[in-house]
């Protein structure tokens, strides 16, 4: 299992980290499709406990909010978001009519499908695309992955004490605080990095980098949590396979789209 995830994680940073340098089209089409992945895999999560949501318009909506944030921010979702809504519910009200009786519950795991992932996790983009954005990206995500690679390894050898033991008994206490140093770490460095490259006025500084990679070392498991909230409930491991060792898209991005929404509040509100 760990040689697998180092093996997909050598494979996968070369590509990510070329992707977030250039930004734009690449970039956004990047993130729809994997924003898309996983929501079609929130559905099929859903599926295992006899609900039918629909995929197709799960993915549709998702993407489309996604590669419309990508060219034009928030300007056109109030729309788009409408239109998805009543299409959704249009397709639902037929599907009762031919006899599913609860298309009212599968019609509210679709519209939660598309908002969730294709309302936050488009964040990624807002982030990329703030002024200094790649640095910002640079600062707030790696911060994550520190996170996340230190919990998990020092949760799995020293890890005593359990953080949630119905959710995901195998995350310990030890593990989070491992996390929590490890963020803030991780964030003082790019943020270190990023002031060789950027203009001085750019608003990042070593003391936000720290702040900002511990907020979110803080916060984002509980983007982890709500992701094994959902499989605990229909007794799935992973959300799929697409990347072994690390299993699926929904997998990946739960702590992803809390770090993005997290750090552009946090960036726009209180550091530009």
């Amino acid at each position: 299992m760990l040689r697998q995830r180092v093996l997909v994680s050598i494979v996968l940073l070369p590509i990510g980290l070329t992707l977030i340098y250039f930004g734009g089209i690449p970039f956004t089409l990047f993130i729809a499709l994997l924003l898309g992945l996983a929501a079609w895999e929130f559905c099929k999560l859903f599926e295992v406990g006899e609900h039918r949501p629909s995929r197709i318009l799960a993915v549709a909506g998702t993407v489309a909010l996604t590669i419309d944030r990508g060219f034009n921010g928030f300007e056109n979702a109030h729309w788009i978001l409408g239109i998805f809504i009543l299409v959704s519910m249009i397709y639902h009200l037929i599907q009762y009519e031919r006899g599913r009786d609860q298309s009212g519950t599968d019609f509210v795991i679709t519209i939660v499908g598309a908002l969730y992932l294709g309302w936050i996790g488009p964040y990624l983009l807002s982030l990329r695309n703030l002024p200094d954005g790649m640095w910002w990206f640079m600062i707030a995500l790696p911060s994550v992955w520190a996170a996340d690679t230190g919990a998990y390894f020092i949760g799995s050898k020293f890890g005593k004490h359990k953080l949630t033991p119905r959710l995901s008994p195998k995350k310990s206490w030890e593990g989070f605080i491992a996390g929590v140093i490890s963020g803030p770490m991780i964030g003082l460095a790019f943020a270190a990095i990023a002031l060789t490259q950027v203009d001085p006025e750019s608003g990042i500084t070593l003391l936000r980098g720290a702040i900002l990679g511990l907020s979110l070392a803080v916060l984002t498991p509980f983007g982890d949590l709500g992701a094994s909230m959902i499989k605990r409930q229909f007794g799935v491991k992973d959300s799929g396979t697409i990347f072994p060792g690390h299993g699926g898209a929904f997998d990946r991005v739960d702590t992803w789209i809390w770090a993005a929404i997290l750090g552009y509040i946090i960036i726009t509100w209180f550091y530009l």
